[in-house]
């Protein structure tokens, strides 16, 4: 059975752990805490971005943890999209953070049209060249945004000077849980060894009344949390669940001692498409916000 450090290997060729620790909304004088709390119940990655102001606090609790900083995975985000702003990001992340590379660096959102996007694009893979950066992904990213992406990684490829040169796509990060199952995104990327990060994976608690989510949680001796954590991971995404309470930090983490059968997986799943956060994914080509 899978432990909290399993891992499993991206097209860059690195490792990602199964599990994530997300700091979406996070004060960032209380993020250092947090993530010396979840680095302690075992967590080995962290899901920062630039526009949580908080990467410094999930850097100083890497160092302070006394985990070496190899054995720990971390993840940031450029919100503005285009090439000079990602590249500006970046700089602006590794010297936030002081470390000398950042694991994962993703597009936060589709916005910015079409030239934008490529530019923000080979602005991520240049940072890989520079050794910056070790995989790239994208987030909130639709199967539209994705087929567009594809298109420029060619493009950028036969401009650059072939095969490779376009950057490889590792990871796409979307909300998703059992009321927002994405089986189009999820099937795209399936389909190209694409890594499916779930955020969102407890629904902000807004789904823990629901009988299936009750019933399982039950027959497990697990929290709602657990139980709908489990069937990310059971549904072979990456979930990020996030919590500032410790008892709660704490308890995600242990949901490797059990799983779901197949059915319950298929039972617990709708066909709703129900957000509880933003969705950048349904925006159309064109948008610039």
């Amino acid at each position: 059975m899978a432990t909290i450090s399993s891992a499993i290997k991206l097209p860059s060729g690195y490792e990602i752990p199964r599990l994530g620790f997300g700091v979406y909304k996070t004060p960032p004088e209380e993020t250092e805490r947090c993530c010396l709390q979840a680095l302690k119940a075992g967590y080995r990655h962290i899901d920062s971005a630039a526009m949580y102001r908080n990467e410094a606090g999930c850097a100083n609790a890497i160092r302070e943890s006394g985990i070496p900083r190899d054995q720990v995975f971390f993840t940031s985000k450029a919100f503005n999209i285009s090439y000079d702003e990602v590249k500006a990001q970046i700089e602006k992340s590794l010297a936030a953070t002081d470390f000398s590379y950042i694991d994962l660096y993703l597009l936060h959102c589709p916005f910015g049209g079409s030239d934008n996007r490529k530019g923000a694009w080979k602005a991520l893979v240049e940072a890989v060249e520079a050794g910056q950066i070790r995989s790239i992904g994208v987030s909130n990213y639709g199967v539209h945004h994705l087929d567009e992406l594809e298109r420029h990684i060619s493009e950028l490829e036969a401009e650059r000077g072939g095969k490779g040169k376009g950057g490889i796509l590792s990871v796409n990060q979307v909300e998703i849980h059992p009321w927002l199952a994405r089986k189009d995104i999820v099937h795209w990327c399936k389909m190209r060894g694409v890594a499916v990060e779930a955020y969102a994976p407890v629904v902000r608690g807004q789904r823990f009344e629901e009988p299936m989510v009750k019933k399982l949680a039950e027959k497990y001796g697990k929290t709602e949390a657990q139980v709908l954590i489990r069937w990310s991971l059971d549904k072979g995404h990456i979930p990020l669940p996030k919590s500032v309470t410790p008892s709660r930090i704490d308890a995600n983490a242990d949901v490797f001692d059990f799983s779901l059968t197949p059915e319950e997986v298929q039972e617990l799943e709708t066909d709703q498409y129900s957000p509880c956060a933003w969705d950048p994914t349904t925006s159309k080509l064109e948008d610039s916000s």
